[in-house]
């Protein structure tokens, strides 16, 4: 399997100086700050989301090199999601992200709250300073969506009854909304024509989307070891997600033990078996897969380079990273 970085190479240079300008971005003015940020920002990730920034840059520049507000956006967009983990972090209680501490488990909930507040504050001040109404407008969304689908996730918390389609508008607010809108930002920067800003926005969007899909089914197929995080700790926590709201048409017995919300002994682990003999997992794929083409499809409208590939690349990675 292709490892996720060796996907950016048309990039590589790029993210290596978003990955010295992050930390220079957040100023040592404040030192918890600057040490939160230095944490996050070294914590490795695999910065997917500028990458998409900038190949979306790279392959809608193709006569010319991308501009200083190219890379700002995909510093803008790395520092939104970043801020959105730590926050996320806090309301889940995680101890662990990607094997190293978090930043609450480091500095405490307080100093957690305010560093992730600090981080969009920040994002926002240097989006305003890109001097492009609509591309503030579009990243400004993307804040208020980050904010709708934890509110969502939360209101839904072991609710047997919510659609699939619920479930992916949250995975819309949740984590394409970013991919989607920053993607349609570096083709509005590019100032390519309507249409391909239109197509470069939904190749983020499904794109997203499949991402989250994915993400999913890890958290039921994967180990603790490469998750950062218990196997099953989404449907522990009441999240129900795609392979568990296709296993409940085919398995009632499961919405019980998700009403009484795991309470007695052996709930949990009775609730993971009978999602493993289901064809919930399997639906789930073929639900990614579908979005990952959609993807893809989209991306059509570009003239081919080594950076409109490198995005085909990274959808079809997405999949891969089930097998």
């Amino acid at each position: 399997m292709t490892p996720a970085t060796s996907l950016f190479t048309p990039v590589e240079a790029d993210l290596r100086l978003l990955a010295d300008n992050l930390k220079q971005l957040v100023g040592n003015r404040h030192p918890i700050l600057f040490a939160a940020a230095e944490h996050l920002f070294g914590a490795g990730g695999k910065r997917i989301r500028p990458a998409i920034v900038l190949l979306i840059s790279r392959a809608t520049m193709l006569e010319q090199d991308i501009t200083q507000r190219h890379r700002r956006l995909a510093e803008i967009t790395e520092m939104i999601h970043t801020a959105s983990l730590v926050h996320d972090d806090v309301v889940d209680e995680s101890d662990v992200r990607r094997g190293v501490p978090t930043v609450h488990s480091l500095f405490g909930n307080r100093i957690a709250i305010l560093a992730g507040d600090f981080l969009f504050a920040q994002s926002s001040w240097y989006l305003a300073n890109l001097d492009n109404l609509e591309v503030v407008k579009l990243l400004s969304e993307v804040i208020m969506d980050l904010a709708t689908g934890e509110i969502q996730q939360g209101l839904n918390r072991f609710d047997a009854g919510i659609s699939i389609e619920t479930y992916i508008e949250k995975s819309y607010y949740k984590t394409a909304s970013l991919i989607a809108n920053s993607s349609k930002a570096a083709a509005l920067l590019s100032e390519v024509s309507r249409e391909t800003v239109e197509h470069l926005y939904s190749y983020g969007r499904h794109f997203g989307i499949a991402f989250q899909i994915v993400d999913d089914i890890l958290d039921f197929t994967s180990t603790t070891d490469t998750l950062g995080k218990p196997v099953g700790s989404d449907l522990k926590s009441g999240n129900l997600t795609a392979p568990v709201l296709f296993a409940l048409a085919e398995k009632p017995s499961l919405e019980v033990l998700i009403e009484r919300e795991f309470a007695q002994e052996g709930d949990l682990e009775q609730a993971l078996a009978l999602i493993q003999d289901s064809q919930g997992i399997q639906q789930a794929r073929e639900l990614a897969a579908h979005h990952a083409k959609l993807a893809i499809e989209h991306l059509a409208v570009l003239p081919f380079s080594e950076s409109h590939q490198a995005l085909i690349n990274i959808a079809e990675y997405t999949l891969s990273r089930l097998y």
